[in-house]
């Protein structure tokens, strides 16, 4: 089965640097470049599936966002926020050495990704030429934060493997329906060896710090300036939601189509929050988007 190269970029942040890895899929030297990038407290490998599916016609990046998988910790976690992961992008993709990239955001990432489309410099196109985002938009409903603080963070610690893919699955069941096999696949990048012993989530739990601090007032700030980013993009977007979706409502899906200038949504039935990519038509709802033309 085919596998990824790993790579790390340095990046800078208020006080310090800090590396991020990524994974690199199919051929380096490919101007054409999608850039997969994950959930809140998940890690790049998340797209082995979609990157497989895409690594002969695609140069396929998936980056662990800092906090994350292999990257690095930051010492400050009020750091662990949107305009920082930004910024990171912006620097791995100078890395990259590509002017334009296409975009995978999944939740988080679909937030980042956003961000990303609004900064464009003079004279210059965007940075992100077709942009697909995965289950979740400007608003973001209260329910699934609540949902989402009630693990996040939690200094869990596992005996096996095992025991820690089943509890992932447990707190991860909106994903829709997977295999054994599928479960173990999303399951076993999100541990790693605990130093005293058994099996850690592999994420900072100060991640949850921001998140935390998060209230109405900061969401309907936050909420304005999404609007307003998603709105200025002119390239195309495809919008993807899990037709049970507690994070992003029906309403603000069918918002996001009205206002977005050519975008579209697809739904999948059977699904929550947030629709993982592995199944046949997930993939091939994204592959024929960014394919296309």
């Amino acid at each position: 089965m085919q596998e990824p190269r790993l790579h790390h970029v340095t990046c800078a942040h208020a006080g310090g640097l800090h590396r991020m890895a990524y994974a690199e899929w199919g051929d380096p030297a490919n101007p054409d470049v999608v850039v997969c990038v994950h959930g809140l407290a998940r890690q790049g490998r998340d797209f082995d599936t979609l990157a497989r599916a895409l690594a002969a016609d695609r140069r396929v990046i998936c980056p662990d966002v800092v906090g994350r998988g292999r990257s690095d910790w930051l010492a400050d976690p009020s750091l662990y926020q949107i305009p920082t992961y930004v910024v990171d992008m912006v620097t791995l993709i100078a890395r990259l050495g590509v002017e334009r990239v296409d975009w995978v955001g999944t939740s988080m990432g679909g937030l980042i990704g956003m961000g990303l489309a609004g900064l464009r410099a003079a004279g210059q196109p965007p940075l992100i030429r077709r942009m697909v985002v995965n289950d979740v938009g400007p608003a973001l409903e209260p329910t699934a934060i609540a949902r989402i603080g009630q693990y996040l963070g939690q200094p869990l610690r596992f005996e096996s493997v095992e025991q820690g893919v089943a509890y992932l699955q447990t707190i991860s069941a909106s994903f829709g329906p997977h295999t054994p096999a599928q479960w173990a696949e999303l399951g076993r990048p999100m541990l790693h060896p605990a130093p005293e012993g058994g099996w850690r989530l592999h994420y900072d739990p100060a991640i949850a710090v921001p998140f935390r601090s998060w209230t109405p007032e900061i969401g309907r700030i936050g909420e304005a300036l999404l609007w307003q980013a998603w709105a200025s993009i002119e390239d195309p977007l495809l919008l993807l939601r899990g037709a049970e979706s507690d994070l992003l409502s029906a309403q603000t899906a069918q918002a996001m189509v009205q206002h977005g200038r050519q975008a579209r949504c697809v739904e999948f039935a059977g699904v929550g929050h947030a629709p993982m990519l592995m199944q046949p038509d997930q993939v091939d709802c994204v592959r024929d988007f960014l394919l296309g033309g």
